[in-house]
C-alpha cells in the first residue's frame, strides 16, 4: 500500500526536471499522476511511459495554465479518466475551490524571494505573486479540507538550472552542475529527487496538520 493510494495528483510541467521528479515520486508512492505539459510532449510521454514501466498509473494532459478554458476542459478530462484531483503540485498558480476528505496544493516557488536580488525583478516578482496566492488560498481553503504550502528550491541540478547558474557565475560554456558540488551545501549540488521528496511528505499524512507554510530547499543556503 502507498502513501497515496486512491489519490490523484495532477502535475504542472510535470513531464521535465523539478516536476518529472515530483510525478515519479508521488507515482511510486501509489497516487495516480497527470502529467500536465503545454509545449514538450515527448517529455511528458517520456515521464508517463517511466511511470508506467515501474507499475504506476499516469497519463499525459495537453493544456496552458494561463488558459481557463483549457484547464477547465483538462481538469474534466482528468476525473473522466482518473477520478476527481485532490493533489495538486504547482508550478505556476492554478486552483479551484474544492471539498474532498484531504486535499493537497503544493506551489513551487524559488529562493529568490527571501533575497529579491538583482536583475531578476520579473522572475521575483512572479514567484512572490504565487506565494501570495499560496497564502491566501491556504486560509480560503482550509474550511474545504485542502492544504495550501509552498516548495522553494534553491539551485536544482536542471535545464532551468544550468541557465541560472551561467548567470550568477558568468560562466557562459557551464553544462555540468555537478561541477559546482564543492562550494555547495552536503557536497553536493540540489537534486530534483531533493525537491520532490519535500512535496511528497507536504502531501502526506505526517503533515496532516500543516498548510500555509513555506519550505525551503537550499541546503542552508550558499557555502560561501
Amino acid at each position: 500500500m502507498g502513501e497515496f493510494d486512491g489519490r490523484v495528483a495532477l502535475v504542472t510541467g510535470g513531464g521535465r526536471g523539478i516536476g518529472r521528479a515530483i510525478s515519479e515520486r508521488l507515482a511510486a508512492d501509489g497516487a495516480a499522476v497527470a502529467v500536465n505539459y503545454r509545449r514538450d510532449a515527448d517529455s511528458a510521454h517520456a515521464t508517463v511511459d517511466a511511470i508506467v514501466a515501474a507499475g504506476g498509473v499516469a497519463r499525459p494532459y495537453l493544456a496552458s495554465i494561463d488558459d481557463p478554458a483549457a484547464d477547465a476542459a483538462m481538469v474534466e478530462q482528468i476525473t473522466a479518466e482518473l477520478g476527481p484531483v485532490d493533489l495538486l503540485v504547482c508550478n505556476a498558480g492554478i486552483a479551484s475551490q474544492r471539498s474532498r476528505p484531504r486535499g493537497d496544493i503544493v506551489m513551487i516557488s524559488s529562493v529568490a524571494t527571501s533575497h529579491m536580488g538583482p536583475n531578476g525583478a520579473p522572475y521575483n516578482m512572479g514567484k512572490a505573486a504565487l506565494e501570495a496566492l499560496a497564502r491566501t488560498l491556504a486560509k480560503e481553503e482550509r474550511p474545504f479540507g485542502i492544504h495550501v504550502n509552498v516548495v522553494a528550491p534553491g539551485l536544482v541540478e536542471t535545464d532551468m538550472g544550468v541557465r541560472l547558474a551561467r548567470a550568477l557565475t558568468g560562466q557562459r560554456d557551464l553544462d555540468d552542475l555537478r561541477s559546482l558540488d564543492a562550494v555547495s551545501p552536503f557536497g553536493r549540488v540540489c537534486q530534483p529527487d531533493d525537491v520532490a521528496a519535500v512535496v511528497a511528505f507536504l502531501c502526506s499524512e505526517g503533515a496532516g496538520y500543516v498548510t500555509g507554510q513555506r519550505v525551503e530547499v537550499d541546503g542552508g543556503g550558499p557555502t560561501r
